[in-house]
């Protein structure tokens, strides 16, 4: 009967201090990868919006604008590569698109990307995410032996989860095999 006793006075201490001290809140842990994408390049405007009235927000919406439209010249000037159907080296029609990212990479230096591999349809979920990271390490490595600093490049891997083209064809699949660069900062 002790031990019982002391088992319950136990149990009530530890269930009295959980509901008084509460448990940490997890953080927000994104589903999807496109909320992953949206969650990098959103800040600035975050920052907007929390500033309030004053006109500090003003001239911070301003340069959130300017990072913005910085943002999207970039990814203008950063094109994509494409891959072989269950390949991950860069392709010689890729080198040359690989050399124009390296010259704006050079004439941006204080920006970094991400490179997001990408795959076809075809296969699991599982093969495809392990391809679409070989695929980025493959572009990563390309850039850093052309002179780009690794510190400046990120890798994820989307596998075959954000497709640009939806048919079930060929000269599609062929499309959703590749790299997307993307800016992160400037």
């Amino acid at each position: 009967m002790k031990n019982s006793g002391i088992l319950n006075t136990g149990i009530i201490l530890v269930l009295t201090s959980i509901i008084l001290c509460g448990c940490p809140k997890k953080s927000e842990v994104t589903a999807s990868p496109e909320a992953q994408k949206e969650h990098v390049t959103s800040p600035a405007s975050s920052a907007v919006a929390e500033t309030g009235e004053n006109g500090k927000a003003a001239s911070l919406a301003g340069s959130s604008e300017e990072r913005k439209e910085q943002a999207m010249a970039a990814e203008g000037s950063l094109q994509p590569i494409y891959f072989d159907f269950n390949k991950s080296f860069i392709r010689d029609d890729a080198k040359s698109v690989m050399k124009k990212n390296v010259e704006w990479l050079k004439s941006n230096p204080r920006a970094k990307i991400k490179i997001e591999g990408n795959c076809d349809e075809q296969g699991t979920a599982e093969y495809n995410q392990a391809l679409g990271q070989r695929r980025s390490i493959s572009a990563k490595n390309y850039l850093a032996e052309m002179g780009v600093a690794s510190s400046r490049i990120s890798l994820i891997s989307f596998g075959k989860e954000k497709p640009v083209c939806t048919e079930n064809a060929e000269s599609c699949w062929q499309k959703n095999r590749r790299d997307d660069f993307v800016v992160v900062n400037q």
